[in-house]
């Protein structure tokens, strides 16, 4: 089906969709996370055969995590449809109101966006998500992944409106286009008569495009660039354990540390305990010139390094003299995702948040918890690193606009 038709069957869905009762709606939900769960077996060989296509294309192991799936991961999913069921439902949310001079009531409402365009690379849980919270908050979704999640896909929204049709729910609030060429998404993103909002979800490369080029309005997941300052005052030994956590975990999402910048007073002594720790963890590190002269065997750190965002078990070190080079550094660098600072000292701490301008901003803690599920949202759509409407991870509330409802007597304007 072409990408017009299917974005006519998303909005012709969204009135319904966004008029739907609470309850219906965590009824569609439920069954969904049913049709998954019974359509496992087909889930997991369709996403065998993105996998097996992608290993054998080269694709970096740290990418080919994000594409997998297991049973696990679709316990995940389903574990995670629950959470977004028990979540209040922001529809028709009253988030304030006040009574005029003159008597007109006004009350500022919580409303659907519409019809949402989601494009996004890699990662099928991202299918799972942008349906669930999307229906959730009374919106429908026009889904456009990338080639190598493909087969994932389908068979992910074929088990989404098999899951639909058994409750009687409008199974073209979630659309996906299997057009998986460049035309496709320039098409997609110029269809402001259709589509409310556009979010584009993966690397830099893609996002940048989608910012540049669409007509429609956009709502920016931005790259992970994302750095941990370690404070002459810090706990090294907490030191250790956030670093390898944030960049070892899983070091192809971009919640991932990509840089560690170290205060020189403590340096010759971290940065040898640092390059041990990581070095049997296959990381590799990057150093700029001062980290090379107390670890000469460490590869010495390009301009480019610097904003480089890796996604894979590469680590950019530079070493500063204080707290304001740090901020600096990261200003400069930075992708506004996630950034953090490891200390004992209030004021440095207290300076960091306050002059970091990023979506989430840590003391003592790893990166890797930017993520809605992690905060309590359920689940996310993406990580904005934008400030309007919506910044850090996008769950319901966030994919919800408002207007306001004036109630009057007659009141007439003089």
């Amino acid at each position: 089906m072409k990408v017009e038709e299917l974005a006519k069957k998303v909005v012709q869905a969204k009135k319904s969709i966004g008029l739907m009762s609470t309850q219906r709606k965590n009824e569609a939900l439920r069954s969904i996370a049913s049709a998954i769960d019974k359509n496992r077996k087909n889930i997991l060989e369709s996403n065998k055969i993105d996998v097996e296509a992608s290993r054998k294309g080269g694709m970096p192991e740290s990418i080919i995590d994000r594409l997998l799936l297991n049973d696990k991961r679709i316990d995940s999913m389903i574990d995670s449809i629950k959470r977004i069921v028990d979540l209040d439902d922001p529809v028709g949310k009253i988030e304030d109101g006040w009574t005029l001079p003159n008597g007109l009531r006004i009350m500022k409402v919580r409303v659907p966006i519409g019809a949402i365009g989601m494009i996004y690379e890699g990662r099928p849980n991202v299918t799972i998500d942008s349906a669930i919270l999307c229906l959730k908050s009374g919106n429908t979704v026009l889904l456009k992944g990338s080639a190598s999640a493909q087969n994932s896909n389908m068979v992910l929204v074929d088990s989404i409106k098999s899951g639909l049709r058994a409750v009687d729910f409008d199974q073209d609030a979630v659309e996906l286009i299997e057009d998986t060429s460049h035309k496709a998404v320039e098409e997609m993103i110029k269809m402001r008569s259709y589509l409310d909002l556009v979010i584009p979800r993966g690397g830099k490369s893609l996002i940048d495009f989608v910012v540049q080029n669409a007509t429609v309005p956009v709502l920016e997941t931005g790259a992970g660039n994302c750095h941990i300052f370690v404070d002459e005052s810090a706990d090294l030994d907490m030191a250790l354990r956030i670093i390898e956590n944030a960049k070892v975990q899983r070091p192809g999402t971009c919640n991932a540390a990509e840089k560690v910048l170290i205060h020189q007073k403590v340096a010759g002594i971290f940065l040898p305990m640092l390059y041990d720790r990581l070095k049997v963890l296959n990381v590799e590190m990057r150093g700029c010139d001062e980290s090379l002269r107390i670890i000469p065997s460490m590869k010495r750190a390009t301009d480019e390094d610097w904003s480089t965002e890796y996604l894979d078990l590469v680590l950019g070190i530079k070493i500063v003299k204080d707290v304001d080079e740090a901020i600096d550094h990261i200003s400069r660098y930075g992708t506004k995702h996630s950034e953090s600072i490891i200390t004992n000292n209030y004021q440095n701490a207290m300076r960091f948040t306050s002059e970091i301008d990023a979506a989430a901003v840590y003391v003592n803690a790893s990166t890797r918890f930017t993520d809605g599920g992690e905060f309590g949202f359920g689940g996310e759509i993406g990580i904005s690193t934008q400030k309007l409407h919506a910044r850090g991870p996008v769950g319901l509330n966030e994919l919800t606009s408002y207007k306001y409802v004036i109630h009057g007597e007659g009141q007439i304007r003089s």
